[in-house]
């Protein structure tokens, strides 16, 4: 399975593909961060990190995308920005089909570092761990989307596989229903 992990932002967008699964060796298939200019329109900036992760899904072709859940910040104008980042993410992965799944910044702290408080030192140092990397993912940002990519292929397979058996047993008791009310 190849993961995209994206870890929204505004001014960077942290992105990264790993492909991997549970149980086997990870690898990395490429890391960065989306940047835009503080000082460009707000529909400027979305559309250059639309542009961004829309090259990086032709790319990378992932089968999957995993998106940081955004959170509320005492800084509003950053949970905005961060927000907005992240419905662009949504949508790029919607157009093309692709599962998204939103995974909490504690969510993929404690599935690299195994603690869900870890600082973002930690995470890199385990994810270059975990890849067998000399050295953490630069930015910062683009170790957090490798994170989060870890993190969705780690939990995401279990969470993919509950939410089937909700949907399937679901069906079934509609189908009982329906064969009672003959």
């Amino acid at each position: 399975m190849r993961v995209l992990g994206i870890d929204p932002g505004l001014t960077r967008c942290g992105i990264a593909a790993v492909d991997g699964a549970i149980g086997r060796p990870l690898s990395l298939v490429g890391a960065d961060a989306l940047r835009t200019s503080p000082d460009a329109d707000l529909p400027q900036r979305l559309l250059g990190i639309e542009r961004g992760i829309e090259e990086w899904i032709d790319r990378v072709r992932p089968d999957a995308v995993a998106v940081e859940r955004v959170f509320a910040q005492h800084n509003l104008s950053t949970v905005m920005g961060t927000a907005q980042a992240s419905g662009i993410a949504l949508v790029c992965a919607a157009r093309r089909g692709l599962p998204v799944a939103l995974h909490t910044p504690s969510e993929a702290k404690a599935a690299i570092t195994g603690s869900g408080r870890a600082d973002k030192a930690q995470v890199g140092t385990m994810v270059a761990r975990i890849l067998g990397l000399d050295s953490p993912p630069r930015p910062a940002d683009a170790a957090d989307a490798v994170a989060l990519a870890i993190c969705h292929i780690w939990r995401g397979g279990a969470q993919a596989r509950v939410a089937q058996a909700q949907q399937d047993f679901a069906r079934k008791v509609e189908l009982a229903r329906r064969a009672r009310g003959r």
